[in-house]
């Protein structure tokens, strides 16, 4: 089984969190090499990537020169979970680290951040904004050297307060694939799009 659905999957992978002491933390380089594996391939080089230090410190592991940021994966979690977005959703997604290390839970960084959108406070882009999910199966990930098998790659596009009318689209996928949206009305309301995992190969 997948480490999680993606609405959890994104808030344990943007998550500041205090990691094991005796959790190894991969090398600088495999936890870039791996956390673009989110990105299209054309936006891998450039992407800025966000990762863990020697001391398990959330840090920039590179600076970007294009348009994505991307996350490394959690050392402390089994598996492989990475992403990337867009550079203009980072206001909402390091709200939601901050929020997160304070200990708040997941439907309280959801209500907040919903007012601090509508307050003005927290600004979420105005145009359509992507985010790439990538994870893969404990056993078929080895975090030492970054080696990945039968990774999952899902799409999701970031409209804020956009509904099933305002798109056209259903709210549940109705065939394998399909594009559907997600909290529809609200300021997170976002396309999803996920891949038959049949068709699916590892990148």
């Amino acid at each position: 089984m997948m480490k999680t659905t993606f609405f959890v999957l994104t808030l344990s992978t943007l998550t500041v969190c205090a990691l094991a002491q005796t959790t190894p933390v991969p090398s600088a380089d495999v936890q870039i090499r791996t956390a673009v594996l989110a990105a299209p391939a054309d936006k891998q080089a450039g992407a800025m990537v966000y990762g863990y230090s020697e001391k398990n410190d959330f840090v920039v592991l590179r600076k970007g020169t294009n348009e994505l940021v991307c996350l490394a994966d959690d050392p402390a979690q089994k598996g492989l979970s990475v992403s990337c977005y867009h550079r203009d959703l980072e206001p909402f997604m390091k709200r939601g680290r901050e929020l997160k290390q304070q200990g708040k839970t997941t439907k309280e960084i959801s209500d907040m951040r919903e007012q601090e959108v509508k307050s003005k406070k927290l600004v979420m882009p105005v145009h359509p904004s992507s985010l790439f999910s990538y994870s893969a199966k404990d056993e078929n990930y080895t975090a030492a050297t970054g080696e990945v098998k039968d990774g999952y790659l899902r799409y999701v596009v970031y409209i804020p307060y956009a509904t099933a009318e305002s798109t056209g689209l259903p709210l549940k996928p109705e065939a394998p694939g399909m594009p559907w949206i997600m909290d529809p009305g609200t300021h997170r309301a976002h396309i999803m799009i996920n891949p038959p995992v049949s068709t699916t190969t590892a990148k």
